[in-house]
């Protein structure tokens, strides 16, 4: 199979770097204002905390040169520049809290309907490989993640670098080799808990991963928890996710014990710092090097380093575990668009319908063609159905014309023009499916109706529910049409499902309708009566139904007889029995108007 360019990507989807650090920065681009006030509000904070030990320095050195003068009056610079200070760290900080709640919300905002934007552009392949439930959960894990790591750097890192700095000015100004000391413990100590937390990293994103894929699998469960109650089955899913549950809770303990490891090294650290500046600060006091407040000034600004240190070793280990979050993520939803629209791709316009595979090759893997040079023509207004065994090419037929899979070669034309060289949201814009199992939003009825043309007014989704005689289960419910249909439209039955994205079809009207298996959860009398009204509908349009059940396309125009990817025999109802072949005997033998599963069975 092709595989698609690395940066093949949809031309309006967002250009979502495919790089952590980058995607970060793409995501904070156009934040950069409230970046930068918020640095400069928390130079404020940080200045303003770091110097309150240099305050009370300058208090002590006035309270022991104290002559019986008034305390207070004599002390009045120092005191002012305390409360300075403090209104400072004060003013600062509530003023970056503001810009955070302000730029926090449309940040994670931005960040999530980026990575939306980008996976609505991914192909039916690609959803078919990842559960709902895990997409969904690594976005939302995604923009948090984004969020946290810019709260780090600007609230922790940023704040940490301008007290450490200051720090070591300060000592350097009382002593040299009181600052040198405490600038090559900080060097070491940084350094080395960033080592450490890289070699988190892999832990943290495994982790993240491992976290991702239950949530999926819990997902799945929850969602299917009906055939589970069916089955009688509670016993095994609680097992089943169990596995999976201890999987997530070893790699959590794995990640742990590293981090714990990681906490042995900043405990042992600060304390050699606090007993060596202590013992060394106390040795330069005695020697009268240093004054009374210098020295109480050091022993305040070594425990702020520490206490700033040790919070620092476990921002790191935060820091990957998010960076973790986001490279999963990225990783994820930032892949290469299978099928995206030609830099020339211009709309369809479908003035008659007509549909032609031309020496269409096409294959899901290298190993198994299901067409090989498939050639046929569907003439404008033609109602044409497909029959044949399970795999025989039927519905891949149907996703080559919606463009969900693209052929390795050959073309798809409507009205002379190539799918592949058409914008994708005209050519669904102009062609309707109505599936086997349709799948409806958790939304009112009047909106999963009015999905199909949203402008739509409220007499033209009554009468699309009329035509699709779902009128009359909807008028008996007590919300009418404002009642709400459950995830994936979980309270309706399957047969009020079907009728509800069958009304909606009716109301988007489009010139070619595809059907797959489109009555199969009607009973019989419903089926009839819809199906009456769905060859009202039809008119002229062009139509292709697969069906299961012969005897809902008998009336069709032409009948196209698929196995194994070929087109075995083409004609109409009569026309194939007469020739008493592959038709004529699926047929006679279809059980309860049914086909077989099989060709063994015939």
């Amino acid at each position: 199979m092709p595989k698609p360019s690395p940066f093949q990507r949809a031309k309006d989807a967002p250009s979502l770097p495919n790089s952590t650090v980058k995607f970060i920065l793409y995501c904070l681009a156009r934040f950069r204002g409230w970046i930068m006030l918020m640095m400069l509000l928390e130079i404020g904070q940080a200045t303003g905390s770091i110097l309150v030990p240099y305050a009370i320095k300058a208090i002590m050195d006035g309270v022991a040169h104290l002559s019986g003068t008034n305390v207070l009056e004599s002390l009045r610079e120092p005191l002012l520049l305390l409360v300075g200070l403090n209104v400072l760290e004060i003013l600062s900080s509530r003023a970056s809290g503001a810009v955070l709640i302000i730029m926090g919300t449309r940040l994670r905002k931005n960040t999530t309907k980026l990575l939306y934007s980008y996976l609505q552009y991914h192909s039916p392949r690609y959803f078919g490989s990842h559960f709902a439930g895990g997409l969904a959960h690594r976005i939302s894990e995604t923009a948090t993640s984004v969020n946290h790591i810019t709260w780090l750097v600007l609230c922790d890192f940023w704040p940490v670098l301008i007290t450490f700095s200051v720090s070591v000015a300060l000592l350097l100004n009382v002593h040299q080799g009181l600052g040198l000391l405490v600038a090559g413990w900080v060097f070491s100590y940084v350094s080395f808990s960033y080592w450490l937390a890289t070699r988190c990293q892999p832990y943290a994103q495994n982790y993240a991963a491992v976290r991702s894929l239950v949530n999926g699998k819990i997902v799945d469960a929850v969602t299917n928890i009906l055939n589970t109650k069916l089955f009688a089955r509670l016993d095994f899913e609680r097992e089943f996710l169990n596995d999976f549950l201890e999987t997530e809770a070893e790699t959590g303990r794995r990640t742990f014990w590293y981090m714990e490891r990681i906490r042995w090294f900043q405990f042992i650290a600060a304390a050699l710092l606090k007993i060596g500046i202590v013992y060394y600060a106390l040795t330069l006091w005695d020697s009268g090097l240093i004054s009374v407040g210098e020295f109480t000034m050091s022993m305040g600004l070594a425990l702020l380093i520490i206490s700033d240190a040790r919070n620092l070793t476990r921002r790191f280990l935060e820091l990957f575990e998010y960076v973790g979050n986001i490279a999963n993520g990225v990783e994820t939803i930032v892949q290469a668009h299978e099928i995206v629209d030609k830099p020339d791709a211009v709309p369809l316009k479908i003035s008659r319908g007509r549909i032609e595979f031309r020496n269409v090759c096409f294959a899901y893997d290298e190993n198994k063609a299901v067409f090989d040079g498939l050639n046929v023509v569907i003439e404008s207004g033609q109602r044409v159905g497909l029959v044949g065994f399970s795999g025989s090419g039927k519905s891949t037929f149907v996703s080559l014309i919606l463009r969900n899979f693209e052929p390795q070669s050959g073309q798809i034309l409507i009205d002379n023009m190539d799918i592949q060289q058409v914008l994708i949201d005209s050519l669904h814009e102009q062609v309707s499916l109505i599936p086997q199992d349709p799948s409806l939003f958790h939304r009112s009825l009047k909106e999963n109706i009015g999905y199909g043309r949203l402008n739509a007014d409220a007499e033209a989704i009554a009468e699309a529910a009329r035509l699709a005689h779902a009128d009359e289960f909807i008028q008996a419910m007590p919300e009418g049409y404002d009642a709400l249909v459950g995830e994936r439209g979980v309270k309706l039955s399957g047969g009020q499902r079907q009728r509800i994205a069958i009304a909606r079809v009716m109301l988007k009207d489009a010139p070619i309708l595809l059907l797959d298996e489109a009555t199969a959860s009607l009973d019989s009398i419903t089926e009839k009566a819809i199906q009456e009204n769905l060859d009202r509908a039809m008119g002229r349009k062009t139509v292709i139904a697969i069906a299961h059940r012969l005897s809902t396309i008998a009336h069709l125009d032409r009948i196209l007889v698929f196995n194994q990817g070929r087109i075995v025999e083409d004609g109409g109802h009569e026309q194939l029995l007469a020739l008493q072949g592959f038709y004529y005997r699926l047929w006679m033998m279809q059980a309860g108007g049914f086909l077989p599963e099989e060709a063994e069975s015939l």
